[in-house]
């Protein structure tokens, strides 16, 4: 069985930020958040300071305590033992299995606005959106393969996607601003939020929107000093996360009514209204394109930290040995990450079932808000748990100490836990409200239910060789 020593430290400290931008930063949300108005803006708020900075702090001060590869899986093996460890990833990498379709269905719909009309005749064809989340994830998958280096370039050119856009949207929100003024009008009124069953599933994908920061520790065998590089990419990259989206969600309100960008195509809809009214169409064929992009790198962002996860746990003998296998020329843990590409190519087929292309993306949305948020619960707790273990000099503790470290994974936990709960409630537009319902719960049951078979079997196979 090999170790994970053997993996080429290919990550440095610009691949990371860039990383953390394109996992993060995903222009999605901003229209997202923009379509349920104004009062967003201090919902936004509270998911940065009620779950960023405390994802963050924990994700600094735990992969400085244990900065191997595995991340998360890793921490909460220290913590709780095997079994939990198991089953937070084993949740954390089956929840994106949803995930992958659900952003490659956003940059199927943003793509199709940069060819006109003909493009956009596909928008109501769910064999255009399974092609498209299909064909994407062999790319990232055989690019991950053949390497960290084609892996992460992937990343770092997709990470524009995300950056261009919303740089170019602040520019003309703040034209069509001097020029027409705010299309949406701020008081203190519609700035409060009001609780409402749409509302509560708007809220729940603001939280999604801040996840995402350990998903850089599941390869810190592979990233050159990672007790020095994650924190620092993770405060850069945390930054530049909470000013676009602020400032994206900002923009679309100023400029568009919060009806007008709504759905998988909603912020490109939103561009190419704002570029009509401007007088700059040209604009919107590569602003579609770069969306596309921002909605790959996603994908192949999580692709590419995630599929780390059942290659430890290979080596941990809680999965088949291969999954532990690397590569002898590309030192990459190949089985996994093919394993796990092959694995959200049947979730992008399956998840068109029965259901529109809008009915789909919205599934995916909330099943993966769900099934993701779940690892969260042991992170936090793992944090609260080994603050009781003794931190060497090298390790960056979370300025205040014990106490505050605690106060912000529980702070984090009770967050986790609200998200949750509000990520179950379905749009208000779903025809068939209960089997949405049923698709999203169950189908993270099933998981988490496959999830305990999984450990069990390979452990008590791992028992018999043991005895021989």
């Amino acid at each position: 069985m090999p170790s994970t020593h053997e993996l080429k430290r290919g990550i440095r400290f610009g691949d990371l930020l860039l990383f953390y931008v394109v996992s993060g930063l995903s222009v999605r949300w901003a229209a997202t958040a923009a379509a349920a108005g104004p009062s967003i803006l201090v919902i936004w708020i509270a998911a940065l300071v009620c779950f960023f900075i405390p994802l963050a702090a924990c994700v600094m001060e735990l992969s400085s305590r244990h900065p191997d590869e595995g991340g998360i899986y890793v921490w909460t093996r220290e913590a709780f033992g095997d079994s939990s460890a198991f089953i937070a990833a084993w949740t954390y990498w089956t929840s994106n299995l949803p995930y992958f379709a659900g952003v490659l269905y956003f940059g199927a719909a943003s793509t199709l606005f940069a060819f006109g009309a003909h493009g956009l005749a596909l928008r109501a064809s769910p064999l255009y959106y399974v092609a498209f989340a299909v064909i994407w994830l062999a790319i990232i998958t055989l690019l991950n393969i053949r390497g960290v280096n084609a892996g992460k370039w992937l990343n770092n050119v997709s990470a524009l996607g995300s950056l261009l856009p919303l740089s170019v949207l602040v520019v003309l929100a703040t034209v069509s601003y001097l020029r027409f003024g705010s299309a949406t009008h701020f008081t203190a009124s519609n700035l409060m939020p009001h609780w409402t069953m749409r509302n509560a599933v708007f809220w729940s994908s603001v939280f999604f929107a801040f996840s995402g920061v350990e998903a850089g520790s599941a390869m810190g065998g592979e990233i050159q000093n990672p007790r020095r590089v994650i924190p620092l990419a993770i405060l850069l990259g945390g930054s530049i996360l909470a000013i676009g989206y602020i400032a994206g969600t900002t923009a679309l309100l100023v400029t568009l009514p919060s009806e007008a960008v709504g759905g998988p195509d909603g912020f490109v809809n939103g561009i190419r209204m704002l570029t009509t009214h401007l007088g700059m169409e040209w604009l919107l064929a590569p602003l579609a394109l770069f969306v596309g992009l921002n909605a790959v790198g996603g994908a192949a962002a999580y692709l590419s930290s995630t599929s780390r996860l059942p290659f430890v746990a290979g080596i941990d003998h809680y999965l088949p040995s291969a999954f532990g296998r690397i590569h002898p020329r590309y030192r990459t843990p190949w089985v996994s990450i093919a394993a796990y590409g092959l694995a959200g190519i049947g979730a992008a087929l399956l998840s068109q079932a029965g259901t529109s292309v809008r009915g789909a993306y919205d599934v995916l949305v909330s099943m993966g808000v769900i099934s993701y948020f779940l690892p969260y619960l042991f992170l936090f707790a793992a944090m609260i748990r080994l603050q009781g273990e003794p931190a060497g000099p090298e390790v960056r503790r979370v300025p205040g100490g014990r106490l505050v470290a605690i106060a912000l994974a529980s702070i984090g936990l009770v967050s986790t836990l609200l998200t949750i709960i509000l990520s179950t409630i379905p749009p208000e537009d779903e025809v068939n409200k209960p089997l949405a319902v049923l698709k999203v719960v169950g189908g993270c049951a099933l998981l988490v239910g496959a999830g305990i078979a999984v450990f069990l079997v390979e452990k008590r196979r791992a028992r018999r060789q043991r005895g021989r």
